[in-house]
């Protein structure tokens, strides 16, 4: 049996959405060491799947569809790898639709499991626009990869085309910059009861309206967020600096979508932003995204504050969820042919979940 395992993402945005520039999309993220995708899968002589009931559901027990995408991608796999089936087994998984890269991280998990118990190179990134992943960001094959906080190159804006391209049709976004996070920092995840965030049709959608609409100028504000805020502070370990700027980011982002989810951010996110906005344990807060995960970047010695700001802020917006606090993985998914064993759900690098109750 084989394992593969790898924790969630954060989406900060995009660099260009407007046809006006050379290159479009060009995404900012990092990845997390929790909560994590955990797949093991072994040998057969056909594919079937078996989730555990607590990785099976949607956010807050919505409809289970776990269960349907694993199919499709550990069928996939075995096509892909030329191999007769695999037995495979999600242990783990992160709530779908929910801004933490749960399609990628399954689809890339499952992949890796089966190609590991046929003794396969998995090839994630050659393979993920087969999968159907990786089209306009990179972030979550670049960070399933490698983690870390990553800045992805887009794609030549002349390949823009209305109309979907078929799965495979595309490679992955290169990577543009690279940084390990330092150790210290940490990101509050608030991830409130709501609406499941855009995907697939209507994703599709509303970014093509996005992007024809895009206003030009907001690119070259985020260029130059980017090189003089982003890229100094990671390398320098300036949390603070950091925060405060793919914060802006997200704002900015949110200008080319206000009218595709009702605002820059999508209800309740711009309250509970709002209220993290006055918290002086966080850095800077941001929609990841199409949400409903809200992230706020702090540090280890102002988790604990933070945590409690979080909590706060479901309370102002009168929601309920669940918060916790994650470290950011400066490694890639782990791959174990032997069937190793994951951290517990208390470890440290997973965070604390604490769940919200109605916000009363």
């Amino acid at each position: 049996m084989a394992r593969a395992s790898a924790g969630a993402r954060l989406h900060f945005g995009f660099c260009n959405l407007s046809l006006s520039h050379e290159r479009l999309y060009g995404a900012l993220g990092v990845g997390l060491a929790g909560p994590r995708v955990v797949v093991d899968a072994e040998p057969a002589p056909a594919v079937s799947v078996t989730v555990e009931e607590r990785a099976d559901a949607g956010p807050r027990g919505s409809e289970p569809t776990t269960r349907d995408d694993a199919r499709e991608y550990a069928t996939a796999a075995v096509d892909l790898l030329g191999v007769d089936g695999a037995r495979v087994a999600v242990r783990e998984s992160l709530p779908r639709h929910a801004g933490l890269g749960s399609g990628t991280r399954l689809a890339a998990a499952t992949l890796a499991a089966v190609a590991a118990a046929h003794g396969e190179p998995a090839r994630i990134r050659e393979r993920a626009p087969t999968l159907g992943r990786g089209g306009r960001s990179g972030v979550g094959v670049a960070t399933f990869e490698r983690g870390g906080f990553v800045l992805d190159a887009g794609h030549p804006t002349a390949r823009f085309t209305t109309d979907r391209p078929a799965d495979g049709e595309w490679t992955v976004p290169p990577v543009a910059a690279r940084h390990p996070v330092p150790d210290d920092w940490r990101f509050l995840l608030v991830e409130p009861d709501a609406d499941l965030g855009r995907s697939g049709a209507a994703e599709d959608d509303a970014m093509r309206t996005a992007v024809e609409r895009a206003e030009p100028g907001l690119a070259d504000r985020i260029g130059g967020i980017v090189t003089r805020r982003v890229l100094p502070a990671v390398a320098t370990g300036d949390a603070e600096a950091f925060g405060a700027a793919v914060a802006e980011i997200g704002r900015l982002n949110g200008a080319w979508y206000a009218d595709e989810q009702g605002g820059v951010y999508r209800p309740p996110v711009g309250e509970i932003v709002d209220a993290l906005s006055g918290a002086t344990a966080v850095f800077g807060a941001g929609q990841s995204s199409w949400g409903p995960t809200v992230y706020g970047v702090t540090d280890a010695d102002r988790a604990d504050a933070a945590r409690e700001a979080g909590e706060r802020a479901l309370d102002a917006a009168g929601v309920g969820g669940e918060v916790s606090v994650a470290r950011a993985a400066n490694e890639g998914a782990r791959i174990d042919a032997g069937g190793g064993t994951e951290p517990p759900a208390d470890d440290p690098e997973r965070g604390n979940t604490k769940p919200r109750g109605d916000g009363a």
